[in-house]
């Protein structure tokens, strides 16, 4: 099996250093949204400039670059142990290479280990086997802001007046957001699972993070409920870094999921409005990055 190193810490230097088309271009439309003038629109100029210094020069978009969560979809007959070597030692290098902050301390002893390297847990790392002969890495670096105002709820929510349906979803995470404020760095994108248990739920509402910023959801019920929850986020006034504004969220992903009947999971993962994720795919000698 081929030694990915090099690839990898190329992976990492994209995601944190160059933010995807698709979510500049959601923020410069909500630039146009937002009054001339205001602390809102300020906000995100500011933002945007931030944007195009951190690719012009290859330096992180935040200085908070965040838990690396890779998805590793690898072919049959490659080595998950080794994969994991690889980026483990990527994640290393990037952190000498000022890709990445050293992030990860340990919560017993509040000691950093200087190289995002912890236990088998940091950096995040999941393993799913495909047909095929592709190699594909997902990369998201997930800030600590943000992560702070994930919520998870059981419905039903008696205080919110929730129950177990579609109706109850949405006032969970209307709520959520509500709460949120200012805190995750809006404006925002909101991952949401529907189902699962609690671990389960955390880790597919991040996954659904994944999906490009203007696709539709498959799922007509829910690609109704997506819409219908960034429109009323935003009539909530927080807007942009908590300033006020029109622009509070700027997508909802939602994925839904099998449960126990006696348990109902709405889980919410807020994604700042860095939201750095990337891919790499590897078919033979080619490595392309998305």
């Amino acid at each position: 099996m081929r030694d990915l190193t090099e690839a990898l810490i190329e992976l990492i230097r994209f995601t944190s250093t160059n933010l995807p088309n698709d979510v500049e271009k959601m923020l410069r439309e909500a630039r146009e949204k937002e009054d001339k003038g205001s602390a809102a629109q300020g906000a995100i100029e500011t933002i945007l400039q931030n944007v195009e210094l951190s690719r012009k020069n290859s330096t992180p978009i935040c200085q908070d670059t965040g838990t690396p969560i890779f998805l590793v979809h690898y072919p049959e007959g490659w080595s998950a142990r080794k994969l994991k070597e690889q980026i483990r030692n990527a994640v290393a290098e990037a952190t000498k290479k000022s890709y990445l902050r050293p992030n990860a301390v340990d919560a017993i002893y509040d000691k950093n280990s200087g190289n995002n390297l912890g236990d088998d847990n940091f950096p995040s790392i999941h393993f799913d086997e495909v047909e095929g002969d592709e190699l594909t890495v997902e990369l998201m670096l997930k800030g600590g802001g943000c992560e702070n105002v994930g919520a998870q709820y059981s419905l039903p929510n008696n205080q919110l007046g929730a129950g177990r349906d579609l109706k109850g979803v949405r006032k969970v995470a209307l709520d959520a957001v509500q709460k949120a404020q200012g805190q995750g760095c809006a404006p925002g994108i909101l991952g949401i699972s529907i189902g699962g248990d609690r671990g389960t739920g955390y880790f597919v509402s991040k996954e659904a993070l994944f999906r490009p910023m203007e696709d539709d959801n498959a799922n007509p019920d829910l690609d109704k409920l997506e819409k219908q929850l960034t429109e009323e986020a935003n009539q909530l006034g927080i807007g942009p870094m908590g300033f006020g504004g029109k622009t509070t969220v700027l997508a909802t992903k939602i994925k839904g999921m099998h449960r126990l009947p006696a348990s109902f999971f709405v889980t919410v993962s807020y994604m700042c409005w860095a939201n750095r994720h990337r891919k790499m795919t590897v078919r033979g000698e080619e490595v392309k990055y998305e």
